[in-house]
């Protein structure tokens, strides 16, 4: 029955690239909303507001990020139990994930006055801004519980192959929140308070737009046997999936940090060209996001309906094309790059160091896309301890590169250490791939 169904939905490119394209244009949608926020509240005439929304949108950004693992992990244990046909559970995985969102974002809340000392504590700045972004901050929190319940109804819309609908998401919070910046900040002169209530009030109405479209899927879990809602064994599942890939993230977010500690020992030069090439890695990865995004779908739904030969179609076919898009990126950013470069940066020797080491970024995606497209991979297949573990081998092998080639490779052999931790992390994936495919072998009676 399970082949049966996984046979007559086939695993093609028009169905990557409809999960894969909403992806990297919701994706492309990102900075845009930044712009605006930096733009609006610029009409000020003063540098202490944009400083202090800066500063306010980087802590809740690396806060959130911590909490993104809800959507993964909701991608993949929702593919799987979609790609069993078995509805139900696909319903109730998506409560269980907004039932966990919604406590993490309650508990966010409570422990503002903790999380923005130790803010200011690391990333201390003037009492202007501090002040100023306090307030900013004091509002923001309140979006906690929406912005970590979307990442899990995101998760469990790519699972169900409705990337468009994330898409709409999107675009709907984008509108809202510089409609409302446009009207708060300069009809209004709320200032640094008025970003902050647009994007909170843009939060909330993305999460009720996003609970109206899956309102069918939450009807049908709350009628559903609760004791499948909480079932302990489910619960643990879910629970040892989301750990995974937090500590993998966490891993992969520590090993950038101490690649721009270590740049910023080279002097504020090439500190400055290390921020703006990492604008175009930030760039690739959100492109071939959407590819490893295909991936964990089809991945995931052939995995629940058991299907060998439509794991390894899936992973195939994402990976193509990842790697296709990898190789015109490495194509746009040679001939473009150093226009690029120039706009982002005005000073002379900030550039020249950057185009220095701008055949590092060429190479990048070349080198990480079958990392990103592992990742997905095993997201899609819930082999998530696998992928801590793939990443646990890259890190070693980045910080024995650091330590080898620091300082004496100068910033060279910094990016070259994290070329070197993308290719681990793909060799390392690699190895461990052949026991997804044994996890789908059917189970021998014993005579």
């Amino acid at each position: 029955m399970a082949e049966a169904l996984a046979g007559a939905l086939p695993v093609t490119s028009a169905r990557v690239l409809r999960i894969a394209l909403p992806i990297v244009l919701s994706n492309a949608t990102v900075p845009l909303l930044g712009a605006v926020d930096t733009g609006v509240v610029g009409q000020m005439g003063a540098a202490a507001p944009i400083g202090a929304v800066g500063v306010g949108a980087i802590v809740l950004t690396a806060v959130y990020g911590i909490f993104a693992f809800l959507r993964m992990g909701t991608s993949g244990l929702a593919a799987q139990a979609e790609g069993a046909a078995d509805r139900a559970e696909t319903e109730a995985i998506l409560l269980r994930a907004l039932l966990l969102a919604l406590a993490v974002g309650a508990a966010l809340i409570l422990a503002q006055a903790p999380l923005v000392a130790v803010a200011f504590r690391l990333s201390p700045a003037s009492a202007e801004v501090e002040g100023l972004a306090r307030a900013y901050l004091a509002l923001r929190i309140w979006g906690a519980p929406a912005v970590i319940a979307l990442f899990a109804l995101s998760g469990w819309l790519i699972a169900r192959e409705r990337a468009a609908t994330v898409l709409a998401l999107h675009l709907w919070m984008n509108g809202v929140n510089i409609g409302l910046d446009l009207w708060f900040v300069l009809g209004l002169g709320w200032g640094v308070e008025g970003v902050a209530a647009a994007t909170l009030a843009a939060e909330w109405s993305g999460l009720a737009l996003a609970l109206w479209v899956t309102r069918g899927a939450l009807a049908g879990a709350a009628r559903g046997d609760r004791r499948r809602l909480l079932d302990r064994a489910r619960l643990l599942r879910m629970a040892g999936v989301n750990a995974d890939i937090m500590q993998r993230s966490l891993l992969l977010q520590g090993a950038f940090a101490a690649f721009i500690f270590l740049g910023a020992g080279f002097g504020d030069v090439t500190l400055a060209a290390n921020q703006v090439l990492f604008q175009f890695l930030g760039i690739a990865s959100q492109v071939l996001d959407g590819f490893a995004l295909a991936a964990e779908a089809l991945v995931g739904q052939a995995m629940g309906a058991r299907s060998v030969a439509g794991v390894r179609r899936s992973a195939a076919l994402a990976s193509l094309w990842g790697l296709a898009t990898a190789l015109l990126l490495a194509a746009a950013f040679a001939a473009f790059g150093p226009a690029m470069v120039a706009v982002m940066a005005r000073d002379a020797e900030v550039q020249a160091t950057a185009r220095a080491y701008l055949p590092w970024v060429v190479a990048l995606p070349v080198l990480s896309v079958g990392a990103y497209l592992c990742d997905g991979i095993f997201i899609g297949a819930t082999a998530t301890r696998a992928m801590r573990n793939a990443m646990l081998v890259a890190v070693a092998v980045f910080a024995a590169l650091i330590l080898a080639l620091h300082p004496g490779a100068g910033n060279g052999g910094l990016w070259a250490a994290v070329a070197a931790m993308n290719l681990a992390r793909l060799a390392a994936m690699l190895a461990a791939y052949p026991a997804v495919e044994r996890a789908l072998a059917p189970v021998r009676p014993r005579s």
